[in-house]
């Protein structure tokens, strides 16, 4: 009878335990970044065939294409390993490499205007229709890792998960940040008077 009551209790304990709970958000986590992974490979596959087209309009402005290159070297240069989702430091210069690569995009397109037969271009438009079909792929899969890491860390933090967390050693995964918060937080001027 005793030894009945013993495996009720120690069953009991660990059904609240979390731990399957953990190694289902670990892989949720693991295959949301995967996601990410890959839109940002596809984005990084897109930049050569703009910049090569974008090379075709003679006058396009040179210090703009090399923006866009030495971001997308520095973007692939960057090793990303299963532990960068562990490690805050390798993930953030993973994050703000991909964030200059979108700058430095951004910049290229809205520089791109100024160009009538670039934007004529057939080759180019269908490119760039591309890109920004990636950039929503990048949004969505960065929201749904963002939500995946959410529920990871939500389940690390909570009672009493938490215990389980701590005896085998399961800490909070970084997340997504912006780079520039202070700069995005304040109000956007706009002079609809200035020509």
């Amino acid at each position: 009878m005793k030894r009945w009551f013993l495996m009720l209790i120690t069953a009991l304990m660990l059904t609240g335990c979390g731990y399957n709970d953990f190694q289902r958000l670990d892989e949720q986590t693991k295959s949301a970044w995967s996601e990410v992974l890959n839109q940002y490979q596809r984005r990084t596959d897109l930049v050569p065939n703009i910049v090569a087209t974008v090379k075709g309009e003679a006058n396009f402005e040179q210090e703009t294409l090399t923006k866009v290159i030495e971001a997308r070297a520095k973007a692939t240069s960057i090793q990303v390993t299963p532990e960068t989702l562990n490690n805050p430091e390798a993930f953030a210069k993973f994050q703000a490499a991909q964030g200059e690569l979108g700058s430095a995009l951004s910049r290229l397109m809205v520089t791109v205007e100024q160009y009538p037969n670039l934007k004529a271009n057939q080759g180019f438009r269908d490119l760039r229709v591309q890109l920004e079909g990636t950039e929503n792929r990048v949004t969505v899969a960065r929201n749904r890792y963002i939500q995946a890491v959410q529920d990871y860390n939500v389940l690390a933090r909570s009672f009493p998960s938490n215990l389980t967390a701590k005896a085998f050693n399961y800490v909070t995964k970084p997340n997504f940040s912006v780079q520039n918060e202070a700069a995005i937080s304040a109000p956007t001027a706009v002079d609809f008077n200035k020509k």
